[in-house]
């Protein structure tokens, strides 16, 4: 099984969630960290680890970006990042598998599933081997006790429970 490490440079985490219950707001979070253990050949042996630096969440509105970080939602100051550790895999397709693992998030650890694509792994013309992993999972933001929230006039609320997550991320063959 071969370590291979996440590219801060080329991996980010982004989300999805429904805004005033007619549009969505889109953002993302591009300090990433990590690493994955792999065998091209074994996919239900992969294991993947990676943090998500939450100061560096951004959705196109400073306001926005602040008050995601406050502690009306991810509260940084005291749960600075997001953290994912997997559990085991199973191989779904010709390159895709369900990886499922633990998620932490604002202090609170849950169980989800990834349902991920592995790309590569391929030879950069820098000198690199390089491995892509998109997954994606749907969470409910309650359920880490991201609970702000206002109320609409039509009934809904200012801010979804769904969130739809995505991670892409490259990863480096570590070196033997």
């Amino acid at each position: 099984m071969s370590q291979w490490n996440i590219d801060p440079d080329h991996s980010v985490g982004s989300f999805s969630i429904r805004h005033m219950t007619v549009a969505f707001v889109h953002g993302q979070m591009n300090k990433v960290s990590g690493s994955i253990n792999f065998d091209p050949d074994n996919f239900s042996g992969i294991s993947v680890q990676f943090d998500i630096d939450l100061s560096s969440i951004i959705t196109g509105i400073g306001k926005r970006d602040d008050h995601l970080k406050s502690e009306d939602f991810f509260d940084i100051q005291t749960f600075p990042k997001i953290t994912f550790k997997s559990t085991n895999a199973e191989r779904t397709g010709y390159s895709s598998c369900s990886i499922n693992g633990d998620i932490t998030i604002h202090g609170v650890t849950r169980s989800v599933t990834l349902e991920a694509d592995i790309l590569g792994p391929v030879d950069s013309p820098f000198g690199e081997t390089t491995l892509g992993i998109t997954g994606k999972t749907v969470i409910n933001r309650e359920d880490f006790g991201l609970t702000w929230n206002e109320p609409m006039g039509n009934g809904g609320f200012m801010v979804g429970k769904e969130v739809k997550v995505s991670m892409n991320i490259e990863a480096d063959l570590a070196e033997e």
